[in-house]
C-alpha cells in the first residue's frame, strides 16, 4: 500500500508519502517537485537479508527504509556515486563462504568498491561496519548467513547498535549518502524492538510477517497460522 498527502508551503508543496512493501519501487521520484519531503516507511520487513539481521541481532527491520535512503542518496559526482554504489551492494548470493570472503574484503576496506571514497567517508562507513561485524561476532550462537547480504542494511544494523537508535541510525546514513536537503526519512514506529505484522483472514487462519501478507504463501507453509480456540481478535 502507499499513500500521501501535500500542503503548500510558500510556492513549494511538501509532501509526507508513506510506503509499504513492493509499492516502494514504482513510485515515481518526487525529487523534481520538491525536496520538501518526508518519507514514512515501515519497519517490519521481514525478507531477505533483514531477516536475517532481525533473526541474529534483532530490533526493527531496516531494509524498506534503506531502500529509500538509496533512492534519494546524491549520485551528482564520482564520490557519491562510489558511496551510493557501496551502500547499495549484495554480497555474493553463491553461497555463505563466498559470501563471508567477500565481505571480509569490504569490512577490512580493502575491496574494490572503497575505490573513490575518500578517507573520512571510509573511516565513517567502516566504523559501522566494523561494529556491525562485531555483533554478529557476539552471537556466535546463531550463525549468520552473509548470502545476498546488504552492505547497507549491514551499516544501518551496525549504526543502530552503536548509537542505540534507529533515527539516529537513519540520521547517520542520511548525513553519509547525501540526501536532498529538506527530505526526511521516518521510521513509522518508534522502537528498537522487533516488529511482526499479522493479518487475519475471514476463515480465522492469521497469517504473519510482512513478506507472507504481500505474497501469501500455500495453506501448508509456517506463515499461515490456525487462530487458537478462545483467542481474542485483539489478541491475535
Amino acid at each position: 500500500w502507499g499513500a500521501h498527502c501535500a500542503m503548500a508551503v510558500g510556492e513549494e508543496m511538501a509532501f509526507l508519502p508513506a510506503y509499504q512493501g513492493a509499492i516502494l519501487s514504482g513510485l515515481p521520484s518526487l525529487r523534481a517537485l520538491t525536496t520538501k519531503v518526508a518519507h514514512v516507511l515501515p519497519v517490519s520487513d521481514d525478507g531477505g537479508s533483514t531477516a536475517e539481521i532481525v533473526r541474529v541481532l534483532g530490533g526493527p527491520a531496516v531494509g524498506d527504509i534503506r531502500s529509500r535512503c538509496l533512492r534519494l542518496a546524491d549520485d551528482s559526482n564520482d564520490e557519491a556515486n562510489a558511496v551510493k554504489n557501496l551502500l547499495a551492494h549484495r554480497l555474493s548470493s553463491k553461497s555463505n563462504r563466498a559470501a563471508r570472503a567477500e565481505w571480509y574484503e569490504i569490512v577490512e576496506g580493502q575491496h574494490e568498491l572503497w575505490d573513490g571514497v575518500s578517507e573520512p567517508y571510509k573511516h565513517t562507513i567502516r566504523a559501522f561496519l566494523v561494529e556491525f561485524h562485531t555483533q554478529v561476532i557476539r552471537h556466535s550462537t546463531e550463525r549468520f548467513d552473509f548470502s545476498n547480504g546488504s552492505v547497507g542494511n549491514f551499516f544501518f544494523a551496525g549504526a543502530r547498535v552503536y548509537l542505540r537508535s534507529l533515527e539516529a541510525a537513519v540520521f547517520m546514513f542520511s548525513r553519509v549518502a547525501r540526501l536532498p536537503t529538506g527530505s526526511q526519512v521516518l521510521p513509522a514506529i518508534r522502537t528498537e524492538e522487533r516488529i511482526t505484522l499479522g493479518a487475519q483472514l475471514q476463515d480465522g487462519t492469521l497469517i504473519r510477517g510482512q513478506n507472507a501478507i504481500s505474497h501469501p504463501p500455500g495453506r501448508t507453509s509456517t506463515g499461515i497460522h490456525p487462530i487458537p480456540p478462545g483467542l481474542s481478535h485483539s489478541q491475535a
